[in-house]
């Protein structure tokens, strides 16, 4: 049930799912310059694949939810994230995860957006942990895929003493603790002093189960300076990857040229225009705002290609960019 867990070295180091930005396009990069132990998709509403697949008969090519499902060779092993409050609604997503050759599912107990909290998902399940943990375990009957969680310490204050022990209990295979509240967002430090609390916890309850520190992680070294601090199994690393998708491979933000800075920059362009049709280019500003900082004319540069709408005017304008430096 567990499969490619038990092999991961330890520590080990994971990819952050993120909206928008944790593509198959954005992964294909990272995969090229240095691999996680671990990737993870975009989370995607398990609601949403129901009925854009099968109520609506939306060819999958042409379904906006399915091409966040879409993966490469060189991305493994991956894992599907998926939300949702009904159980019969994680089992469809399950087997469709499974069918599509995932190598685990992991559910999304921690998202703080609204819209997604009105339908009981994401961080909601924080304060439903008997609904959180029969949303884990009809995942676990689904398949034969191993099922893992990611959250938060707490909804409003810190309560891994109900919640973490709830989740425990349904020995997934591995979970991810964002080491802040819901009520906290990202406005605080991570409280990596909580994850001891959380390893003595899973070491009691149950020592099967991987545990993983996320929040404020810089780069590799920092990732392994947390978890001998703390003693968990690995870190996943979020923030950490933007315009750095060398940091698997141990190189900190920084410590890159101009000119690979913005090749990565070209090619992210052209995957995701290729491999993401369905998305708007200017999902790729954020990107842009990170790639392109921290040397002579960085700023000129951003502006100009913070108004470019294809991959084509943007390999331009970086190409006359560097004509001139």
């Amino acid at each position: 049930m567990r499969s490619f867990w038990t092999q991961l070295p330890k520590p080990f180091f994971v990819m952050a799912p993120m909206a928008d930005v944790t593509d198959a396009a954005f992964r294909q990069l990272v995969a090229k310059r240095g691999a996680p132990d671990v990737f993870w998709t975009e989370f995607v509403s398990a609601d949403g694949l129901y009925h854009t697949r099968e109520i609506k008969e939306m060819k999958d090519e042409e379904n906006p939810l399915m091409g966040i499902l879409a993966k490469s060779a060189a991305e493994r092993p991956i894992l599907a994230q998926i939300f949702s409050a009904k159980p019969e609604m994680i089992t469809y997503a399950t087997k469709l995860v499974a069918s599509l050759g995932f190598d685990g599912v992991d559910l999304n107990m921690g998202c703080p957006d609204r819209a997604i909290e009105r339908q009981g998902a994401g961080a909601a399940l924080v304060q439903n942990p008997v609904l959180a943990a029969k949303l884990i375990r009809v995942a676990q009957e689904a398949s034969d895929l191993p099922v893992s969680v990611k959250t938060r310490i707490g909804y409003a204050v810190e309560s891994l003493d109900e919640w973490l022990i709830a989740l425990l209990e349904t020995s997934p295979a591995a979970i991810t603790l964002h080491l802040r509240t819901r009520k906290e967002m990202s406005l605080v430090p991570a409280d990596w002093e909580l994850m001891k609390k959380a390893v003595e916890i899973r070491n009691r309850v149950n020592p099967a189960v991987l545990l993983i520190g996320n929040g404020d992680v810089q780069d590799i070294e920092d990732a392994r300076a947390k978890i001998a601090e703390s003693g968990c199994d690995g870190a996943m690393l979020g923030r950490a990857m933007f315009g750095n998708p060398w940091v698997f491979a141990g190189r900190k933000s920084g410590n890159t040229s101009r000119a690979l800075l913005l090749a990565a920059l070209v090619e992210l362009a052209q995957n995701f225009e290729k491999l993401m049709p369905h998305k708007n280019f200017s999902i790729l500003k954020k990107h842009i705002k990170a790639f392109v900082t921290g040397f002579d004319g960085a700023a000129e540069l951003r502006a100009k290609l913070m108004a470019t709408d294809s991959a084509d005017t943007l390999t331009a304008v970086i190409a006359q960019h560097a004509e001139r430096a």
